[in-house]
């Protein structure tokens, strides 16, 4: 469990300010730093003259002789132990989560055990789903029990735990976020540009059984603001914080919000039942997607208002993130050339079973 709240007047300054006017140099640790959240955090903390090491499992990152790299797989905490050696760290992000093996709790208890009394912060990347499911979740909620089905959840309700432990224990200096769906520029999971690949495509966008599920995002700018923010202030230590939008929206509403910033006026939309597309083999990862990445998932949103209060939290404006994401996509568009075959597929086979139903 998180410790009690204490109100706060705490004042905080913007990124910019951060960057511009930090008070010392700080040695930093960023467990997993290449990848999207991780590869601007970084990028941040060298715009403030930070010391960064990054701890990963390949021995080369593109951040030059800036950052120094730790080789060590973080699922074996002797090769942590080994590559951090004797040095310390005044802050720890640990940013990694293995999606192909899955990080457990274990693990990461073992490694943050190891910065125990070595560390004046720890950061952990956690997630709205150690919720495990419903609706509008304070950060005091229940997480996900030890038993969960599905291995993220499980993995990152489990983390949460042992690490507040720690902290009841020792004095572990904790720290968690839990955002939602992330999205932004270099979004290495294809989510929205899945979508706009289709609209610039013309073709048809399904949506699952209507799009009355709902989801909730962040833009990858503000969850790295925040990352910075809990990173100095002083009341933090032992909290977790929900980081999202305020107002979830319905994937039927994402659906317009990712046209109208494409220019696109009337999307091509195709509601087919869920159970259909599931039965036709559909996955919300995988090869057979349909409405993106893990975009069809059952709803987990969460309240801001900790974060908006202890942290002065101010999301950007969802239309406008989308905007700046858009551009980017259009200068960059690194993901692999659209396979149409499964939504053909779900396409052609549901034309026959509504023209049954029709004259019926």
């Amino acid at each position: 469990m998180t410790t009690v709240e204490r109100p706060t007047r705490t004042t905080v300054r913007s990124k910019k300010d951060l960057s511009a006017d930090h008070q010392e140099s700080k040695k930093i640790l960023v467990i997993g730093g290449t990848k999207f959240i991780g590869k601007l955090l970084v990028t941040e903390l060298l715009k403030a003259q930070h010391h960064v090491f990054l701890l990963h499992r390949t021995p080369q990152h593109p951040f030059g002789k800036r950052v120094t790299n730790l080789l060590a797989d973080r699922g074996d905490p002797e090769s942590v132990r080994r590559a951090v050696g004797s040095t310390r760290f005044d802050v720890v992000f640990d940013l990694a989560y293995d999606w192909e093996n899955g990080t457990t709790g274990r693990q990461v208890e073992a490694t943050a055990s190891q910065f125990d009394g070595k560390v004046s912060r720890y950061i952990f990347m956690s997630s709205v789903a150690a919720y495990g499911d419903g609706l509008n979740h304070h950060e005091g909620d229940a997480l996900a029990p030890d038993d969960h089905p599905n291995p993220y959840v499980r993995n990152k309700a489990v983390a949460e735990r042992a690490l507040f432990r720690l902290h009841q224990r020792t004095g572990f200096p904790i720290v968690t976020l839990r955002p939602p769906f992330v999205y932004g520029a270099g979004n290495p999971f294809y989510r929205e540009a899945f979508f706009w690949d289709r609209f610039r495509a013309g073709r048809q966008v399904i949506l699952p059984s209507e799009g009355h599920r709902l989801m909730q995002f962040i833009l990858v700018d503000d969850l790295v603001d925040l990352c910075l923010r809990v990173m100095e202030l002083r009341n933090v230590v032992g909290h977790s914080f929900n980081t999202a939008n305020p107002r979830a929206i319905t994937q039927h509403e994402l659906v317009f919000d990712l046209a109208r910033v494409a220019g696109v006026k009337s999307p091509n939309i195709l509601s087919l039942p869920r159970e259909y597309i599931q039965r036709q083999g559909g996955q919300v990862i995988g090869d057979k997607l349909y409405f993106g990445s893990y975009y069809d998932v059952p709803a987990i949103t969460q309240i801001i208002t900790k974060a908006q209060r202890m942290l002065t939290f101010k999301p950007t404006d969802f239309e406008e993130g989308l905007k700046t994401t858009y551009k980017a996509y259009l200068k960059d568009r690194t993901y692999p050339k659209p396979d149409y075959s499964f939504e053909d597929q779900l396409i052609r086979g549901f034309e026959p079973l509504s023209q049954s139903v029709r004259s019926a």
